[in-house]
């Protein structure tokens, strides 16, 4: 008998769903929770025992999480456990129709997120981190604010957000009332709304409702048909997550019941603590009382007085704002992140301006901020192109724009910092540590990869036009990033690009620019060709201190590659330690890159495949025809002939090639001026 009972036991515990040692809790209110939960952030639970997430401060985000982990995977299979949670949440916004983002309900592996970032990000990830597998996140958002970059339908919205904030299903916020008719719900009206989730683990589908009223609806507002298996971790932890932009929003947690393996309790909204009530606005009476007498007006005069004064300093917001992305910080942030642009922080300057390196006060990210200078010709409008492109593209191998900053002359971009420069300083700056060929072939390969995302998978083409080593950030793990967006030009796709004053950088110009002033995809091949040498020899596309027939790196190469000693223009710094196949792959495609005609030249998804090895390169590369109108030789006469046949708007300003050349930090060719002298196609026939 106790043999059966004993193998009954067995019997029951192996067909019993495993369950985690504490998998269910109940919060009616948080008063005196405080052991009970884990804040971090501005996260606080107030006398009354509402959780508060964040205040009304600008660009902070809060925590608040249960602070033991919670079992959410049978460890014998790997399958998931159902869970359903409910809580009561309100959003309260500064100012009553522009709330500061939103909160969302999260399951994470940590309950700290260090690198989170503020505002669109909800306080969960960075731009690095967005759309990583590795992040095992998964969140329930309730956003107030439109964010076209993570492709949000609208402003009030409910999202399910697996490893990133590009939601995968979404939906206008709304409820299902007594009647099961659908109704309009807006989540920063600072009404108290109830959220029930659902996970079926047998069916596989994440279920959410919302209710502004204690009763469950019974019809569903948003379904998501999904396998959470490969998401959670075998244990978890449970909390919430929000965030605030340039407009603040306070975002409050009344009470929350979880349950694994089961239903979640709902909510009695009406024992919950209630919220505190609206602040007293003094404006109105004061402006609804009449003013008058000598006293009131010396008053009113004053008052003008100061607040002119207190516009005049303050981050002014134009109309044209608006519609500009991503995140507009404020300049006392960035004047504090970079210890009041000191000269301690600088990591570089160039004809644009100069770069700091700083960290945000609210998250600890280390940021690069470029400050365009008062004189610089990179005004307004290429401080806004670069805004308005790279402001939206999410890609591996670009450099993120994290956001902006407007104060009267002072013009800001706040991008990922990254720790080892450019690609131009660890080539050329007396590195301490000589890149490897393995690591330069994994830094083009990224710039290369950046490059096709840009010309042909974002939903625009996207021609940068100063493709150079100096704009090739590497980032900690040596990858290469594209960076630099001022001069950039946004086409639709199959669009024919309009003619513009031929800009760049000295060395990397293709030579049908100087006759069409066109940009296209091409001149920016013909430019990663140019960089492809670089990288490769180790030496600029222009080497003032060369021998004569080594002058123009393009040409040097040709030259070699005709007498079959290709390898000889290897970087002699390898020391004879480097791939031979991989070397000839690149020389021999930087040199197809730099064709004279356009069409001869490869695209960048051509260039891609020969790197990654997808696609044999052509057997046979022929050398362009021998530019014989005006070889140029040791002398610098000839160049300054071809200087003065530059057909351009502007004439330019006439600088020594030895005392410049190789230095083009920067040196980008702009109307009116240019900071150093320009290439000589290799073998072009420009007139």
């Amino acid at each position: 008998m106790a043999e059966r009972l004993l193998l009954f036991w067995i019997f029951f515990v192996l067909s019993t769903p495993a369950r985690s040692q504490l998998d269910e809790f109940f919060f009616n209110g948080f008063k005196g929770a405080d052991s009970n939960m884990s804040l971090n952030g501005a996260s606080e639970i107030q006398d009354n025992g509402i959780l508060r997430l964040t205040n009304e401060s600008q660009r902070v985000l809060g925590h608040a999480f249960y602070p033991r982990r919670i079992q959410f995977k049978n460890s014998t299979n790997g399958k998931a456990f159902s869970f359903s949670t409910a809580f009561a949440f309100a959003i309260v916004p500064q100012y009553a129709t522009l709330g500061g983002h939103g909160l969302a309900f999260t399951i994470s592996p940590t309950k700290e997120f260090p690198g989170a970032l503020p505002s669109n990000y909800l306080g969960l990830l960075n731009a690095s981190d967005v759309g990583n597998f590795s992040n095992h996140i998964l969140a329930v958002e309730f956003d107030t604010v439109q964010d076209f970059e993570f492709g949000d339908i609208k402003d009030n919205h409910v999202g399910i957000d697996i490893d990133s904030l590009v939601s995968n299903k979404s939906v206008p916020a709304a409820y299902f009332d007594g009647n099961n008719s659908k109704q309009d719900l807006n989540l920063q009206s600072g009404q108290v709304i109830q959220a029930w989730i659902k996970y079926d683990a047998q069916n596989n589908r994440l279920d959410v409702k919302l209710s502004p009223s204690s009763v469950k609806p019974r019809y569903t507002l948003l379904s998501f048909e999904v396998d959470l298996s490969s998401i959670l971790q075998e244990s978890m932890y449970v909390g919430f997550s929000s965030s605030t932009g340039l407009l603040a929003s306070s975002h409050y947690i009344m009470g929350w019941s979880f349950q694994m393996n089961g239903e979640a309790k709902s909510l009695n909204l009406d024992k919950l603590p209630a919220l505190p009530g609206p602040k007293e606005n003094h404006l109105g009476p004061i402006i609804g009382v009449s003013v008058s007498g000598s006293l009131l007006m010396i008053l009113g005069i004053g008052l003008s007085v100061y607040l002119v004064r207190k516009i005049k300093n303050a981050d002014g917001v134009e109309v044209w704002e608006l519609d500009v992305g991503p995140h507009r910080f404020s300049y006392q942030e960035l004047k504090k992140a970079t210890r009041g642009f000191r000269d301690k922080e600088l990591l570089g300057f160039g004809g644009f301006g100069r770069v700091y390196k700083g960290t945000l006060s609210n998250s600890n990210t280390q940021v690069a901020v470029k400050r365009i200078s008062h004189e610089s010709k990179q005004g307004l409008r290429e401080f806004m192109s670069e805004i308005a492109s790279i402001g939206r593209l999410r890609h591996r191998n670009l450099v993120q724009l994290l956001g902006w900053c407007r104060r009267r002359g002072d013009l800001l971009l706040v991008y990922d910092f990254m720790p080892n420069g450019s690609l131009d300083k660890c080539l050329f700056d007396d590195p301490e540590t000589i890149l490897s060929w393995e690591q330069r072939f994994k830094i083009i390969k990224g710039a290369a990869a950046g490059l096709l995302y840009l010309h042909e998978e974002w939903e625009q083409t996207v021609i940068h036009r100063d493709i150079k080593a100096g704009n090739v950030l590497v980032d900690s793990e040596l990858n290469g990033r594209l960076g630099d967006f001022g001069l950039a030009k946004l086409y639709e796709h199959g669009s024919n690009p309009s003619t513009t004053t031929v800009v760049g950088t000295l060395g990397y110009l293709a030579p049908e620019l100087t006759r069409t002033g066109k940009p296209t995809t091409s001149s920016d091949v013909y430019a990663f060709g140019a960089l492809l040498l670089e990288v490769a020899c180790g030496r600029r596309p222009i080497e003032p201190k060369a021998l004569p027939e080594e002058l123009f790196l393009v040409d040097w190469v040709w030259e070699k590659w005709r007498a079959g000693a290709i390898l000889e223009v290897v970087d002699p710094r390898f020391g004879g330690e480097f791939n031979e196949h991989e070397a000839v792959v690149v020389l021999k495609l930087g040199l197809m890159c730099s064709y004279n005609s356009p069409k001869a030249r490869p695209t960048m998804r051509q260039v891609v495949r020969y790197l990654e090895g997808e696609v044999p390169l052509p057997e046979a590369v022929e050398a362009p025809d021998a530019y014989d109108e005006k070889k140029v030789g040791a002398g610098g006469s000839e160049l300054e002939d071809y200087l003065h046949s530059y057909p351009t708007s502007s004439n330019y300003e006439k600088v020594s090639m030895q005392s410049s050349v190789g230095d083009d930090k920067d040196a980008d060719l702009e109307a009116g001026r240019s900071t150093s002298p320009l290439s000589l196609p290799s073998r072009g026939d420009a007139r």
